[in-house]
């Protein structure tokens, strides 16, 4: 009987994705059994083209397979996979680990200002309903036969706005979210921007009045941090700025 043998590519061979050695620390917590979260290292062979979010997957499906986050499309779309990597809000899916320092442990951990149930995963529902509560629909009192038709210039005014997965990678990097989690964030006034300056909704005084409140766009204090973690690349500050001055002016 003859030993199979096996051939290994060259190292320079054309079209070979390069490898890497990698630790993840990520931050884990299981409420059943720890009082405290606390920090866990892996080690991992990774590739050049690989994700954060494909080193998450590795672990789950290698190392550990009680490891729990959230992650649905993986193309940056779904905004499921927002968490701090490197203590920085990011998708995981979009972050490429070669972009990372590799000669430092890469540091995976909740966001913050909102609960955490289970490892990476924190409870979204105070900042679902702060969406929800800055009505997040087109108000109209007509009823037309066909769509409704608006201008490119009406369309410029808020497109940028309308780019929100709802992520919350914005609104867990605000620090005044951290610490007052009544503030409505910066995920929910981009959205109610979206509304407030389309030309085809009439509710736009309704929502100015509820951004007009202790929790709402004046808590903001123009850190940017949004700004700097919308992976969206959203001008979030300068919309909470416009809805401020429309609130001053009485009108958008």
């Amino acid at each position: 009987m003859t030993a199979a043998t096996t051939t290994s590519a060259p190292s320079n061979a054309i079209g070979e994705v390069p490898s890497f050695n990698v630790t993840l620390m990520v931050r884990r917590y299981n409420p059943e059994v720890d009082a405290e979260p606390k920090w866990e290292d892996f080690d991992l062979t990774m590739y050049g083209t690989d994700r954060v979010l494909d080193a998450l997957h590795k672990i789950k499906w290698e190392h550990d397979g009680s490891l729990s986050f959230r992650r649905s499309c993986a193309h940056g779309v779904c905004g499921s996979d927002a968490m701090r990597i490197n203590g920085r809000n990011r998708l995981a899916c979009k972050t490429l680990l070669k972009d990372l320092d590799l000669s430092q442990p890469i540091y995976v951990e909740p966001i913050k200002g909102l609960e955490v149930e289970k490892d990476l995963i924190v409870d979204m529902n105070p900042f679902y309903q702060a969406y929800r509560d800055i009505k997040p629909f087109l108000i109209a009192s007509d009823n037309p036969e066909r769509e409704r038709l608006q201008s490119a210039e009406n369309r410029e005014r808020f497109d940028d706005t309308t780019k929100c997965i709802l992520c919350a990678a914005c609104t867990t990097s605000c620090p005044v979210f951290w610490t007052d989690g009544q503030y409505f964030g910066p995920a929910a006034i981009v959205n109610a921007h979206r509304f407030i300056f389309d030309s085809r909704d009439e509710g736009a005084e309704v929502r100015l009045d509820i951004l007009n409140d202790k929790e709402g766009v004046w808590r903001c204090r123009t850190t940017f941090n949004c700004s700097e973690a919308c992976p969206r690349g959203i001008q979030v500050t300068k919309a909470i700025a416009e809805v401020k001055n429309a609130i001053l002016r009485g009108r958008v």
